[in-house]
């Protein structure tokens, strides 16, 4: 059970809430016409929306759809609602204005979880990442360092269209410790495409490994955005 729960936590925190299989139907391709008329989204706004496919790389298998929509912004952060295609329970996440996670339901990062952007970016730029996440419902404790890297700058394409994206890569090593389990260790590592004219990630592929062994491999990709 801790191991599940640590997995889904550090796999991909941002679409934590949506591991539960599901064969919904696709929706069609967008036409170049539709893509081309998405107005940018470089600044938030409350009803801006990004959906996403979430697919089981081990398997190929589609694992959810969830929509995520910006329900609330001030001045230091950013809350989204989630929303799973076929389930009528919603999640809620808050994030600062770089798109570092703060809160994931009973999960808090402190300062934050270090898988946002530092602009300007610029291929080459680094950054460490280091935060300690608590889960209030259980005690448990994890503690994570790493360092994310811009490594390229991509075109990339997806069902929501053509996008010029900078493609960042994040090592991270984490640790747990609580009274059952004292010292476990799990890496993490990230690919995360960042489209700076959507104001958010178009693909992000994730692994997890414990023991040295693949435990969970993912990808996350971008069918539809828009702005209310």
């Amino acid at each position: 059970m801790l191991r599940r729960c640590l997995l889904a936590t550090i796999g991909l925190l941002a679409f934590a809430g949506a591991a539960t299989a599901q064969t919904a139907a696709q929706p069609p391709a967008p036409t170049a016409q539709a893509t081309s008329s998405q107005e940018t989204m470089e600044e938030p706004e409350i009803g801006d929306h990004w959906t996403y496919e979430v697919r089981d790389e081990i398997t190929g298998d589609l694992k959810s759809t969830i929509t995520h929509t910006i329900t609330d912004i001030s001045p230091t952060e950013i809350g989204i609602r989630l929303a799973v295609l076929g389930k009528s329970d919603l999640g809620f996440q808050s994030y600062d204005r770089a798109w570092d996670m703060i809160t994931n339901g009973i999960w808090r990062s402190t300062p934050n979880d270090g898988m946002g952007i530092r602009a300007p970016l610029a291929v080459g730029k680094s950054w460490p990442v280091k935060a300690t996440d608590f889960n209030s419902s259980n005690g448990i404790s994890l503690k994570r360092t790493g360092t994310a890297k811009v490594t390229a700058q991509e075109s990339l394409t997806t069902r929501a269209g053509t996008f010029e994206t900078y493609k960042i890569e994040i090592e991270i090593a984490i640790e747990s410790r609580n009274a059952n389990d004292t010292t476990k260790k799990y890496l993490s590592e990230q690919q995360i495409w960042y489209a700076p004219s959507i104001n958010h990630w178009v693909k992000r592929a994730s692994v997890s490994r414990s023991d040295g062994r693949v435990r969970d491999r993912s990808m996350a990709e971008l069918v539809e955005y828009g702005r209310r």
